[in-house]
């Protein structure tokens, strides 16, 4: 995924509004909300090391301050995205179950 640009026929839009992916770095990649653009480091976000494009695009606005990753069952806050630091990580990697 690296400098990966993605286009986007239509965002993604729900109540909270506006939100897409614009570009995947080695390091990290950018979230446009509409009105903001943010960037998630993975090494503030680990668990999105790795995923796939598909996974990583399926990305929902169900609220002003809450991003949905269905695909991968992760629930951000908007503000989490702002400022990491206010956020530490709480929850552990897990591996895969096979």
């Amino acid at each position: 995924m690296s400098g990966a640009r993605i286009s986007h026929p239509e965002s993604s839009i729900g109540r909270g509004g506006e939100v897409r992916i614009l570009d995947i770095s080695p390091h990290g990649f950018w979230v446009d909300l509409g009105n903001e653009k943010l960037y998630a480091a993975y090494a503030d976000f680990p668990w999105f090391a790795g995923v796939t494009l598909a996974q990583l695009d399926d990305v929902q606005r169900p609220s002003a301050d809450h991003l949905y990753w269905p695909a991968l069952d992760i629930d951000l806050s908007v503000a989490s995205l702002r400022d990491p630091a206010a956020f530490p990580l709480v929850a552990a990697l897990t591996p895969p179950q096979r």
